[in-house]
């Protein structure tokens, strides 16, 4: 059994390692730097939306129930007690953000994709 062997090795010439360097270098910081910004920026964009949505619908429940306090309430709470809608409003939406904020973990914000 006989072995091929190449008659001729062909060497890399100097600038052929500098330019295999340079690209490795420019590959790598585009990996450690470029693709996670991408992410952060991805991560970022959804946290926005998410968090302008939930503002949203806050405003709205709470709007809502102010208005139901409101018609519940009836002529019984007019005049002096009518402050009465507006402190029920906030219990209500006082246990919704605990809520909300009690949902939200530490380890469900650090998984990765």
């Amino acid at each position: 059994m006989t072995e091929k062997t190449p008659l001729f090795r062909r060497q890399a010439s100097t600038t052929d390692q500098v330019t295999d360097l340079v690209e490795s270098v420019k590959a790598y910081a585009r990996q450690e730097t470029v693709e996670p910004l991408k992410g952060a920026a991805r991560w970022l964009a959804m946290g926005t939306i998410a968090a302008v949505s939930l503002g949203l619908a806050m405003v709205f429940g709470a709007m809502g129930v102010l208005r139901l306090s409101q018609d519940l309430g009836g002529t019984l709470l007019d005049g002096s007690w009518s402050f009465l809608h507006y402190f029920i409003t906030l219990i209500v939406m006082s246990a919704l953000v605990w809520l909300t904020f009690s949902r939200i973990s530490q380890r469900s914000l650090a998984k990765g994709d």
